[in-house]
């Protein structure tokens, strides 16, 4: 059962169970401009389809690690969208490659080492600031707001100094792509589980 909600006037999401990865998936929609850009996308029924639409067309996907390719490919030709990627998802997706510092409409892709092959998190410096997660950080019960455990990380002790880049930062908002958002006082958050 896939489930979909607008967030704001800028930013939508939808979520599902997975029961291959024993794990729910988030994707993120951010309204940029007339076109929407998408990010980790998973599949969307048709009913849903229509709701993601109503906020404008797809332009542009993200995917924010080698793990996420998910459903980007359909999307990509469904909306004749170009994707941005991981270096290491090369051979899987005919995408642009994703890089630490690449402008995207509004977001800026920060590399972060030591988390999943690949990851990279986005940010948009506008109305408060938000982060937009790969798998470095996750919220979830039973988890809650945490780092992505040490045996699914390249090296646990380089994230969190990369993560530490992000406290350079000012953002309000943090959205994953496994859990629900953080809308309100995120980077104090962060902080205080980087100190922790």
């Amino acid at each position: 059962m896939t489930e979909f909600a607008s967030i704001s006037t800028s930013y939508a999401l939808w979520h599902g169970y997975d029961p291959k990865i024993k794990a729910e998936l988030f994707s993120t929609a951010l309204a940029a401009g007339n076109g929407l850009i998408i990010i980790d996308p998973i599949a969307l029924p048709p009913a849903h389809q229509s709701d993601l639409e109503s906020l404008g067309r797809v332009a542009r996907i993200v995917i924010t690690n080698a793990n996420h390719a998910r459903n980007a490919a359909t999307f990509g030709l469904s909306y004749s969208a170009p994707i941005f990627a991981p270096t290491e998802l090369r051979g899987e997706l005919h995408s642009h490659n994703l890089h630490d510092g690449l402008v995207i409409g509004p977001l800026r892709a920060i590399r972060i080492e030591g988390a999943a092959d690949g990851e990279f998190a986005l940010y948009h410096p506008d109305d408060g600031g938000t982060l937009i997660m790969g798998d470095a950080l996750i919220n979830f019960d039973p988890h809650g707001f945490t780092l992505l455990p040490r045996k699914y990380c390249t090296n646990q002790k380089q994230m969190v100094r990369s993560l530490r880049k992000l406290l350079d930062l000012d953002f309000s908002r943090i959205f994953f792509a496994h859990g629900n958002p953080i809308m309100i006082r995120a980077r104090e958050q962060l902080e205080s589980l980087l100190d922790s």
